[in-house]
Parts: structure tokens; C-alpha cells; sequence
């Protein structure tokens, strides 16, 4: 399979902390990829890397075969990548449906007065981005809260909206930055069942930073692990498992939680 994502030797400085030292990988195209690692290991400092939040001082980052490295994060956006966040990023006074419907943004081609008189080609546009996020909306079994005002929703759901706002961009490549945290086993079970749905489905390539390591193990293809800022092992999910260095300092000690 040809290669999505190649992270080459980056390395992220903060003053005199060392967030990621040479880390490397590919991710090919159609895989599900996991990062995992000890908390304060470099995890989410990896993905801001990758969606162009923080920009390393050493090495590339390379999309598709082309180098994204001082990419800004809205054209990234626009090449096909798009992330869920560790801490839940939603317009909590707005409704599930707007929350996807503004994730939309980067696909409209209407101007702000074409819009505003909402006629011909700008009335089309919507309707056909409104039938998208309706799609979304039944692919995450969203139906019963469309209209609900995020806010008010439960942990778990909202983070089931900010998978749908994710997909709203239409991703070739899926960001998931710890989608199961602090949700109870059921929530995880149906997190874990969409995940898998959307790559075989879409054929979407995911890079999943997940504490849940007995589902990580269950749903990825590879598995990379870091410690420290510093890649320690990487490998299939049986040789992950069996690597001396990784069960050392993270799978020895259990889940971090």
C-alpha cells in the first residue's frame, strides 16, 4: 500500500523540554495506526505536529508525498486531514446538526452575498451540504439528538459529535486524539464499532492515540509507541505485545488511565 503519512525524524522543542526527539514512521494508506505511550510521553504533541498546531524544528512531515511541514492547520484541512481532540472542542450553544454543518465550511464555494440572498447556487450548495451531515448524523446513529443543543448532551455523546464534526470535512486521513476517554464500556464498545466502520466503509486511514490498550490491540493494524518524546517500538499489535522495551515502560505497568 502506497504511504499517507510519513513522519521523518521530527523533533519538538519547548525551551529546554524535549517533547518528541527523532521520532519516525509511515502510516499507509487505509491502515488504522496507533500511537501509544506512558501520559506526558509526546502523544498529543505528535498529532498537534501533524495537523499543523505546533511545528518541529527538526525533520518533515509528509502527506500524500508532499511536505506539509510550516503547512498552516485550515490547509491541511483542505488536503484531507482532520482531527477529534483529547478535550472536547464544540459549539456547546449550538445544535448537533450546526456543529457539523460548520465543520462544513472548507468544501462551500458560496461568498458571503450569495449566501445571505440564499438563492440559485447558494440555496444548492447547502441543501447538498445539509443531506451530507444528515448522512453522518444516521452513520453515528445521531438521529434522536440532531437538534439538540450540544451542551446539554452527555460525555459520551458529545464525543460521538465531535467524530461526526471530523467526518464532516470529509478526511482522507483521521486524527483521533484519546476518542475513549472517560467514557464507560458501552460508550467505548460503540466508539470502537464506528471507528471500524468508518475505515472499512470509507477506506478513511486513521492515526489513533488511545490509553486503552486492550482496544488497541483488537482494532489496529500496527501499533507505534513512544516514551519520552522517543519512539521505543513499533510493530503489529502480537509483536507490540511481545517487545521487551514497551512492556517495560508502559504495558508492564497497566493502563495510565
Amino acid at each position: 500500500m502506497p504511504v499517507k503519512l510519513h513522519v521523518d525524524r521530527i523533533s519538538l522543542r519547548f525551551g529546554g523540554i524535549k517533547a518528541l526527539q527523532d521520532v519516525e514512521f509511515r502510516v499507509s494508506a487505509g491502515e488504522i495506526f496507533a500511537v501509544i505511550g506512558p501520559n506526558g510521553a509526546g502523544k498529543t504533541s505528535l498529532i498537534n505536529s501533524i495537523n499543523g498546531f505546533y511545528t518541529p524544528q527538526q525533520g518533515r512531515i509528509m502527506f500524500d508525498g508532499r511536505d506539509i511541514s510550516h503547512m498552516p492547520p485550515y490547509k491541511r484541512a483542505s488536503l484531507g486531514i482532520s482531527r477529534t481532540f483529547q478535550n472536547i472542542a464544540l459549539y456547546t450553544n449550538a445544535t448537533v446538526l450546526d456543529n457539523l454543518m460548520a465543520a462544513r465550511h472548507i468544501h462551500m464555494k458560496s461568498n458571503m452575498l450569495t449566501g445571505a440572498l440564499f438563492w440559485g447556487p447558494a440555496q444548492r450548495e447547502e441543501i447538498a451540504h445539509r443531506r451530507r451531515v444528515e448522512q453522518i448524523i444516521d452513520f453515528l446513529e445521531m438521529e434522536n439528538i440532531r437538534k439538540s443543543i450540544v451542551g446539554t448532551l452527555s460525555y459520551g455523546l458529545r464525543k460521538r459529535v465531535e467524530l461526526g464534526r471530523a467526518l464532516a470535512l470529509e478526511p482522507t486521513l483521521l486524527l483521533l486524539d484519546e476518542p475513549m476517554a472517560g467514557m464507560n464500556v458501552e460508550e467505548k464498545e460503540d466508539m470502537a464499532r464506528f471507528i471500524l466502520d468508518i475505515h472499512e466503509r470509507q477506506g478513511t486511514t486513521i492515526l489513533l492515540i488511545e490509553h486503552d490498550t486492550s482496544l488497541v490491540m483488537d482494532i489496529s493494524h500496527r501499533i507505534t509507541v513512544i516514551d519520552f518524546g522517543v519512539k521505543i517500538g513499533e510493530g503489529t499489535p502480537e509483536e507490540i505485545s511481545r517487545n521487551e522495551a514497551v512492556i517495560d515502560a508502559y504495558l508492564g505497568k497497566g493502563e495510565q488511565g
